[in-house]
């Protein structure tokens, strides 16, 4: 799986006596998968329940299918308003809020690990994709994100450094710091992760969904906050 890795040495103590660390944060895009019973529409991959699946430019035709499948599922919501009826063909149908919501969600978000000590800064409840992009009005200046709550991650800024704790609601909540560079570093290796997914998608769309291509990937680059592709693969 891709991902962006920001690299650094630390001082700690370590083993029987002083010595030093080296610290490797990795940041991805993921999304959280669920899987409804008896989905045949395409292939898709077995991925644990409510387990997380990073995007990037290296997933299986199967994984991507897994991918489409879900981020059009968080959008399958009965029309109501001022959008079309939905259709009674099955394919049409699950497609249907993909392909008609202004504005579209994707539960997942940013993945932060560091391996060094084995903490990971989750996505939250009310975390989505779509709105990645305040991960950089954060670091432009903001002094705090949340996301969710039962957990609670949040992110602060002091000065030139970020801390990423896990659950607010805790005193004793793990925590990842950073430098606001590293971060910013992380934060376009994301997207180029999420620009590699969307062209692998784009390939996809093209040979699973040949009638729906354009509008599946112009949706799919709405949900993950990145323009549309200029030019689409043909089947």
């Amino acid at each position: 799986m891709g991902e962006m890795r920001v690299l650094g040495v630390t001082g700690r103590r370590y083993g029987r006596g002083w010595g030093t660390l080296r610290r490797v944060i990795a940041m991805q895009p993921v999304l959280e998968i669920y899987t409804p019973d008896g989905f045949d529409l395409w292939p898709i991959a077995e991925i644990e329940p409510f387990g997380f699946l990073p995007l990037s430019g290296e997933l299986s035709p199967a994984e991507v299918g897994t991918a489409v499948m879900r981020i059009a599922g968080c959008n399958d919501i009965d029309p109501d308003g001022d959008r079309p009826p939905r259709p009674a063909d099955a394919l049409e149908s699950f497609l249907h809020g993909l392909l008609t919501f202004d504005s579209l969600f994707a539960a997942g978000g940013l993945r932060v690990a560091d391996h060094s000590t084995g903490v990971t800064f989750l996505p939250g409840c009310c975390d989505g994709l779509e709105d990645w992009r305040d991960w950089h009005q954060f670091v432009d200046g903001g002094s705090l994100l949340g996301f969710g709550h039962d957990p609670s991650p949040v992110a602060e800024r002091f000065g030139d450094s970020v801390r990423l704790t896990v659950n607010a609601e805790q005193s004793d909540s793990p925590v990842i710091e950073l430098s606001v560079t590293e971060l910013r570093h992380l934060l376009a290796g994301a997207e180029r992760d999420l620009a590699g997914f969307l062209a692998l998608a784009a390939d996809w769309a093209s040979r699973r969904l040949p009638d729906y291509c354009a509008p599946v990937t112009a949706a799919l680059a709405r949900a993950l906050g990145l323009p549309a592709p200029t030019a689409l693969p043909q089947p």
